[in-house]
């Protein structure tokens, strides 16, 4: 069977709960990680460069454009972000699973770039519950969680472009939901072709 690694996608609206839901996963299966995306904004309290983001300036951020550095880059809240390219493409090659927490401007970048790739997009149980969590952060203020709520609903529209979308409505049961459906794509038709061929010629020629 191949070795090499798959690559997942994995998008929802700020404030659905994506980083909670996914610790767990990462915890259980040593042979997933997370990319590290590359960001112009300012790093937020508790944030640690290499950690949670790369932060570069916009000049950088340009460079790695012009010089395909990146899977995929896209502007959010007046800021870029971008997947650098080498350290998914090494992880996948050595057989790691990647996930891409990353918005869906660049998730569709991807779908047209790794059609293989399992999409995964996270839901909130209804947006009045996202209105919730997004200000009980106590870090936005009203006009910037108005703004947010705003890109979900434009966010939400690309859902059905996803391969699987689970609502975050129960921390543990949306966790059993994402493990499933990650194990249920390695199982693909497609992703196991090679292997049925293998088989086959093995016995023609035995």
């Amino acid at each position: 069977m191949s070795e090499r690694g798959t690559l997942i996608v994995y998008s929802g609206p700020s404030g659905v709960g994506k980083g909670t839901l996914l610790q767990p996963y990462l915890s259980r299966h040593p042979e997933a990680c997370l990319s590290v995306s590359v960001t112009t904004r300012a790093p937020r309290p508790g944030e640690v460069d290499g950690v949670h983001y790369w932060f570069i300036t916009e000049e950088r951020f340009a460079q790695l454009v012009d010089s395909d550095g990146l899977l995929e880059h896209a502007c959010y809240s007046a800021h870029s972000y971008g997947t650098p390219r080498a350290q998914v493409e090494e992880q996948l090659a050595q057989g790691r699973d990647v996930i891409l927490e990353i918005e869906v401007q660049g998730a569709m970048q991807i779908k047209r770039s790794f059609p293989d790739a399992v999409f995964v997009f996270i839901l909130p149980p209804s947006l009045e519950e996202l209105r919730r969590r997004l200000s009980g952060r106590g870090t936005e203020p009203p006009q910037v969680v108005e703004d947010r709520l705003a890109a979900a609903l434009r966010e939400l529209g690309f859902a059905k472009e996803y391969d699987y979308l689970i609502v975050n409505d129960d921390l543990e049961r949306a966790g059993s939901r994402l493990e499933a459906v990650i194990a249920a794509s390695k199982c693909r038709t497609a992703n196991l072709l090679d292997y049925v061929e293998r088989m086959v010629n093995c016995h023609e020629h035995a």
